[in-house]
């Protein structure tokens, strides 16, 4: 059996009279990538912000790495912080600080490392994430949109995370930089070995990198598997989701 390093069991998510999680229960297998999928309001930005501590579920119970989050200590919270990195949608990079302070940022709040070792943890990030050295000094403003989520991405890899949780990573990237994405994504999990958690409308990313995945709808686990499991499953939702127009070309451009 492999190992999982996330759990979620009977997740109810209730704001005000919205049902947003009505026993919600899957499971991520390390060193896999998994995608959260669900059509604008079914709860998979909710439950990726459950995830990482930003939000509290109603009832169930959520661990990460071994660690049930829901009454979690400090000590176990400091450890997760330490053992995973977060890309948000936009990057939510700090426009007052240049790339090299942005990165730097985790290494200065969670380490005790002189600034000269820091700065080749830095560098290394900036080379394995495919910038030039030259970034550095830039801030987010003079940065293109692929150029930000690089530097993301290479801020949630400082501290060696066992685990990713991303949010929409190539969301507002044309098609050619998001499969640059997507490449460079699966490489790294194959180079550093961590897990990925993503949430993603992206039918190319589907379909091209995710191992397995969920998909998410009336509140509740439609689907769970891999890609080719879930298109077996005849339901109304799969089937809008992975069978309409643009599903049906990927599956063909795919030979599936």
């Amino acid at each position: 059996m492999k190992k999982r390093v996330v759990e979620v069991k009977n997740v109810k998510t209730i704001f005000g009279s919205k049902v947003v999680h009505d026993g919600i229960n899957l499971h991520v297998n390390e060193g896999e990538i998994y995608g959260l999928l669900g059509g604008s309001g079914s709860g998979k930005s909710t439950l990726l912000n459950e995830m990482i501590m930003l939000l509290k579920p109603t009832e169930g119970e959520i661990s990460v790495l071994g660690k049930n989050i829901i009454n979690i200590s400090k000590k176990d919270a400091l450890y997760l912080k330490h053992n995973w990195g977060i890309l948000f949608q936009s990057g939510a990079l700090f426009s007052s600080l240049n790339v090299k302070e942005n990165i730097d940022i985790l290494l200065k709040e969670y380490t005790n490392l002189d600034q000269k070792i820091r700065d080749d943890i830095i560098k290394l990030k900036i080379e394995l994430v495919g910038l030039k050295m030259d970034v550095l000094g830039l801030y987010p403003s003079q940065l293109s949109g692929g150029m930000i989520k690089r530097v993301a991405l290479a801020r949630a890899l400082v501290m060696d995370p066992k685990i990713l949780f991303l949010d929409e990573p190539t969301s507002g990237l044309d098609p050619v930089a998001s499969q640059e994405f997507d490449d460079m994504l699966y490489k790294l999990r194959d180079m550093l070995g961590f897990s990925v958690v993503m949430v993603t409308h992206d039918l190319d990313t589907i379909w091209n990198i995710v191992d397995r995945l969920v998909l998410l709808g009336d509140a509740k686990v439609v689907a769970e598997g891999t890609l080719d499991e879930v298109l077996q499953i005849d339901n109304p939702i799969v089937n809008s989701f992975f069978k309409g127009k643009r599903g049906l070309l990927r599956r063909r451009d795919n030979g599936k």
